[in-house]
């Protein structure tokens, strides 16, 4: 497989840069369910590129690989770090899916590091800033400059549409969890209105889905989930769920610092924090995590993905039960 990779990256590279490419180091740096990562360098005759693979299976993809190229070159270009798109192929005959080819950015992305490196560095702080400016500009961009094929309407509910979607599936695989049914209640009692400035929306900014070095955030990967018209808060309290700080649970953003610091960047930046819709997403964002781990548990045991991970998942919806009590326990 890696030498149909190699020869496939470099016969699509020689037909689009038109001279010969050769491709060497390949090396899989990612594997997971719906999508396959790869590092390589490709010599040019003249230069050698340092690239990423992304392959993407037509069956599992969220949106077009053109889509997502085009959403992240829009964000690049309004200020969001991002690594420069090189090319997509949107055929299958090269390497047996579509994918897009990307500059390679250095760093660490497996959370666990991050944090030691973060800590090493003592550039907590300096992510947590980072990541505030990067989620204003791309809130800051117009969500009609969007392309036409990302989801997401104008004139749609954000709030509203998410939570009806969980509630159906809470009664389908969680029907008999009491603390599940109380927040869905607690979210339906305090469903926030539309937001006053619809935006592009990444929905899953994390640790884990993002490149840090030495030096702080140098890129935000996994462009696949985004949105149009989306609530800005919504990026902003998915990067503060408790199951993304890694054991570092008094810093709320990442694992990384507290909430001001990235909060003041956020709004230096143009963005608008607004607390109560940060904690109403951040509600929904746990419980939708629990449908997540619910509904992988169910795959194993229907028969329809036998997998010990997946069969493990199942075991940590107490954890979401208890984040659940806490978020929307009286204060």
């Amino acid at each position: 497989m890696s030498a149909d990779l190699t020869a496939g990256l470099a016969a699509f590279l020689s037909v689009d840069l038109g001279t010969p490419v050769t491709v060497s180091n390949l090396v899989p740096v990612s594997a997971g369910a719906r999508r396959r990562n790869v590092v390589f360098d490709a010599d040019t005759g003249s230069t050698v590129l340092h690239l990423v693979a992304t392959i993407v299976p037509e069956a599992i993809a969220l949106v077009p690989i053109s889509t997502e190229a085009d959403v992240r070159e829009l964000a690049r270009a309004n200020g969001v770090p991002v690594p420069a798109v090189v090319a997509t192929c949107t055929e299958t005959e090269f390497v047996g899916s579509p994918f897009l080819l990307s500059d390679r950015v250095d760093g660490e992305t497996v959370p666990r590091k991050v944090l030691r490196l973060v800590e090493q560095n003592g550039v907590g702080e300096l992510v947590a800033t980072q990541l505030g400016e990067a989620m204003a500009a791309l809130h800051g961009i117009d969500p009609a400059l969007a392309p036409d094929t990302l989801p997401g309407s104008a004139g749609g509910d954000p709030a509203r549409t998410l939570l009806a979607e969980l509630t159906t599936a809470v009664a389908h695989l969680l029907p008999d969890r009491r603390v599940f049914a109380f927040a869905l209640d607690w979210l339906e009692r305090n469903l926030p209105a539309l937001p006053a400035q619809p935006a592009i929306v990444h929905t899953d900014i994390r640790n884990g889905n993002i490149i840090v070095g030495s030096d702080g955030l140098r890129a935000v990967l996994d462009w696949e989930g985004a949105q149009r018209f989306g609530d800005p808060m919504r990026d902003a309290a998915w990067s503060a769920l408790r199951m993304w700080r890694f054991r570092q649970d008094d810093r709320e953003i990442g694992g990384f610092a507290g909430r001001d610091v990235f909060a003041a960047a956020y709004e230096r930046r143009g963005g608008t924090f607004d607390a109560d819709r940060f904690h109403w997403w951040k509600v929904l964002g746990t419980l939708w995590w629990g449908v997540g781990l619910a509904s992988q548990a169910a795959a194993h045991l229907d028969g329809s993905f036998r997998n010990v991970v997946m069969a493990a998942s199942g075991r940590r919806i107490h954890e979401i039960e208890w984040d659940l009590l806490m978020l929307v326990r009286p204060t």
